[in-house]
């Protein structure tokens, strides 16, 4: 029952014993003044009443942001955009204060020095490995990417940021179906009849889903783009080009911008899953032009943007070694496979792909072929590159010369083929043929020890790391794709084991460098008239006798491995 407000002729209720009571009271107390009560203009009430008005507008303040916040796409836009920036500035701006602390002091020769350096990089790659982790999105890929760069990088950065090579994010289901219905226009129901929820694998931009297609039943796999991203690479590209710019202010003498450089040319083109699906379909045509090739591409469905449906085609690691020795796969084998497929794509009609690292190659047993007994299947074929003629023809010659030790011609080619200089020139021969310079001008196709390996990285420490730096910024960017390239194939073969060490893979990159030059002077010739003029003649002779000359070198040594294997006797580590 609702009660009335206001009752202007109402008088309250009082007791007769309450009357009397207080009569007494005053009458008790009437001779003594009382102290006055706080009026409501009194200090004590003003403190008071500005407390509560304070404590009001500030609830309504974050009540105001609280709505605000939660209703408004660009507020909690703008709210995540101003964290995830905070997070690289603070990163970036300790790290940059603590190696200006530790450099100011700088004692090269001090172990004691050596080992505060040490600390702090360790210190300053922690920090920046949480930033990356909170981030999420391209800091992963770039964090996963330096972690491969032991060449260029101190132990403790690398090995600080292995953890991110499996760490990758996971894109919910609901966000996958809310992407696929906004990019296709259709429901993810109408396009497949099953689609697993979770993900058979991840990656820093993609996940990848087991599904059954709606019209024909073909079991395939999905590779979607994490959703997130399209709202984040606009400002982590800009992150990441401010971050390497500010390191270059600060240390000059160690510029990386071109690391910056590089993503920002790359990531549109790995984002593009419409691309990446033409690149499939290229470099699956040209495989299956070459009889014997253990190269299995999946073939493609359809492909948007963002989403690339694809054949399912499983298969293990390739340092799965525990496979492959149980399923008879021979490891000099798969080594020997692998080095055909790249050495192909470089010097072949077919673009380089860029990206061949651990998992993004399987291997399966295949019994139905006997040599190899296996499959060699290539996944992300995102970042490819076109490498032109003319330097895919110098880069052939630059590698005879290295295989030769032919220093003279390698300092030629090598120049050439990404302007290096006489000074640089050790360097970046150490640094395409991860071998010591000593090696490089004496035999390179000897088996890498551990002792070199821990030679060329003490020289890294000692002041080859700032001349690196410097000339990987100058080169060509094809060629650092190129390097990159080696880099990963040499890990891969290195993660085998093989017998035969690095022999018959150099063996097999002289086949292909020579095949290129063969291909080049019967172009020249062809230019200059008919092939039976003397002139002509002669010069058709000597580039037959210099190609078959690498071409009966390799038969030799292929049948020379055969009878090693099969008379149980251990194979030579140089030639």
């Amino acid at each position: 029952m609702d009660m009335p407000t206001t009752a202007p002729t109402a008088t309250p209720f009082v007791s007769k014993a309450s009357k009397n009571k207080s009569t007494k009271v005053k009458a008790a107390t009437s001779k003594k003044p009382l102290a006055k009560p706080p009026s409501v203009h009194s200090p004590t009430s003003k403190n008071a009443s500005a407390n509560r008005s304070n404590l009001a507008i500030i609830l309504a303040a974050l009540l105001g942001a609280g709505f605000f916040l939660t209703f408004s796409d660009s507020a909690r836009h703008s709210y995540a955009a101003a964290t995830r920036s905070m997070r690289v500035l603070y990163a970036l701006g300790r790290s940059v204060r603590d190696y200006q602390i530790i450099l100011k002091d700088n004692a090269e020769d001090g172990d004691e020095w050596k080992a505060v350096l040490k600390a702090c990089h360790k210190r300053c790659a922690e920090r920046t490995l949480k930033a990356m982790e909170a981030n999420g999105s391209i800091f992963i890929k770039l964090g996963q990417h330096l972690s491969s760069m032991n060449y260029l990088l101190p132990v403790e950065w690398t090995t600080t940021f292995i953890p991110l090579q499996d760490r990758c994010p996971v894109s919910s289901y609901e966000s996958i179906a809310d992407m696929v219905l906004r990019d296709t226009g259709i429901p993810i129901e109408e396009h497949f009849d099953e689609f697993e929820r979770v993900p058979i694998g991840a990656a820093s931009l993609a996940q990848v889903h087991l599904a059954t297609m709606k019209d024909t039943g073909r079991k395939v796999a999905v590779k979607v783009q994490h959703p997130a991203l399209e709202e984040w690479i606009p400002l982590d590209l800009t992150l990441t080009r401010f971050t390497f710019s500010t390191l270059k202010k600060f240390f000059p003498e160690y510029d990386l911008e071109w690391l910056s450089s590089e993503m920002e040319a790359s990531l549109p083109q790995e984002l593009d899953f419409a691309l990446e699906g033409e690149n499939a379909l290229r470099t699956r045509k040209h495989f299956l032009n070459l009889p014997g090739s253990p190269l299995v591409v999946p073939d493609v469905m359809w492909g948007k943007k963002r989403i690339l449906v694809m054949e399912n085609v499983p298969g293990h690691r390739t340092d799965d070694l525990e496979y492959l020795d149980s399923n008879g796969i021979d490891r000099d084998e798969v080594s020997a496979a692998l080095a055909r497929i790249f050495n192909e794509m470089i010097f072949g009609d077919t673009p380089l792909h860029c990206d061949p690292h651990g998992g993004n190659i399987a291997i399966r047993k295949n019994s139905s072929r006997r040599e190899p007994n296996f499959d060699i299947i290539l996944y992300d074929h995102g970042l490819y590159r076109d490498i032109p003629k003319q330097l895919r023809r110098d880069y052939a010659k630059l590698w005879l010369a290295v295989i030769d030790a032919d220093e003279k011609n390698m300092r030629k080619y090598a120049y050439n083929v990404a302007r290096i200089t006489d000074d640089q020139f050790p360097l970046f021969a150490s640094a395409i043929t991860g071998r010591d310079y000593r090696a490089v001008t004496k035999s390179v196709v000897s088996t890498r020890s551990d002792e070199e390996k821990e030679e060329i990285s003490g020289a890294l420490g000692e002041g080859m790391l700032q001349q690196l730096v410097q000339m990987l910024g100058r080169v060509p960017p094809i060629i650092l794709l190129i390097l990159k390239t080696n880099d990963l194939t040499r890990s891969l073969d290195e993660n085998l084991h093989t017998r035969d060490g690095p022999v018959r893979n150099f063996m097999i990159l002289a086949r292909y460098c020579s095949k290129t030059i063969f291909e080049e002077q019967m172009e020249i010739i062809a230019q200059t008239g008919s092939k039976l003029w003397p002139h002509n003649l002669f010069r058709l002779i000597a580039a037959w006798s210099s190609f078959m000359r690498v071409e009966l070198k390799l038969s030799l040594y292929e049948y020379y491995i055969f009878f090693r294997r099969f008379t149980s006797l251990s194979p030579i580590a140089g030639i």
